[in-house]
């Protein structure tokens, strides 16, 4: 057993290389993504409460009227299911979905959608490039802003993708505040996922990522400051239930209604709002 929740346990080293103090080099993450993709349901199916609490997340959008005539952006859909989770909380809404992983976003596409529903490849930064552009009222991002180059640069994006009102919900792994939230992610992560990953796959690069890229990322408070910085109000967190009680939050954000660099945006949000 490792003297801290940020040791490697021993031998682990030996297992596979490239994945620093911070986890993998960011513009590799989609790579190893495409390569884990054929696997990802199966392992995330083993994850108690992952697809309810992406439910959660989007239910805390608070969406109204099942989402007609709202539109929204899941930004690092993955192979679909933080989109299913938008889908269930607002089944009316125009949803389009993004993913920087071409092996991830097959994945979703395979899977029945209503023709409300359109998946785009697309990096977070390159929105626009390819086609996606707001307004948007309401975001999801899903386990996507630990793994980019400049956290900041992009919340500043999503504010401006949204219309005035309109809300980010961050869904995120954060244990930074908590040692016991710390212990708890090590333990998961090296008694299960790693492990998991390693019979699985045969190797565990990602999911060392995974583990290392969650220990070097912001607190809940900081991640709450990133917001407000960005130009969010009505920032607020909440965590989850069962083993990700304190491991896994959902941070939300609006953009201020009065939002003087929103002038260009045609007209004013269809309703949706954050948490008060």
């Amino acid at each position: 057993m490792p003297d801290s929740a940020n040791s490697e346990p021993d031998g682990a080293t030996t297992v596979t290389t490239g994945v620093g103090r911070a986890g993998l080099p960011r513009d590799q993450v989609p790579a190893h993504f495409d390569d884990g993709a054929g696997d990802y349901d199966r392992l995330v199916g083993l994850n108690p409460g992952y697809h309810d609490h992406l439910c959660i997340s989007a239910r805390r959008m608070r969406l109204p009227h099942d989402g007609a005539g709202l539109r929204l952006l899941d930004a690092g859909c993955g192979t679909g299911a933080s989109t299913a989770a938008l889908l269930a909380a607002a089944p009316r809404a125009e949803i389009v979905a993004v993913d920087a992983s071409a092996g991830m976003l097959e994945r979703a596409q395979a899977k029945p959608w209503p023709s409300t529903v359109t998946f785009v490849h697309s990096t977070a930064e390159t929105l626009a490039e390819h086609g996606v552009t707001g307004p948007f009222d309401g975001i999801l991002a899903a386990y996507l802003l630990r793994n980019l180059d400049d956290p900041d640069a992009q919340l500043r994006r999503f504010r401006d993708l949204l219309r005035p009102g309109g809300v980010l919900a961050l869904h995120e792994y954060s244990v930074a505040d908590s040692a016991r939230a710390r212990l708890v992610w090590h333990a998961v992560c090296w008694g299960i996922i790693v492990p998991l990953g390693r019979i699985t796959t045969g190797e565990t690069a990602l999911y060392r990522h995974l583990w290392r890229s969650v220990n070097a990322f912001d607190g809940v408070g900081a991640l709450r400051d990133r917001l407000r910085t960005a130009g969010f109000d009505a920032v607020t967190s909440e965590t989850m239930t069962g083993w990700q009680d304190g491991v896994v939050h959902t941070i939300l954000g609006t953009r201020p209604a009065d939002d003087p660099a929103a002038a260009h945006d045609a007209g004013p949000a269809n309703g949706a709002h954050g948490a008060a």
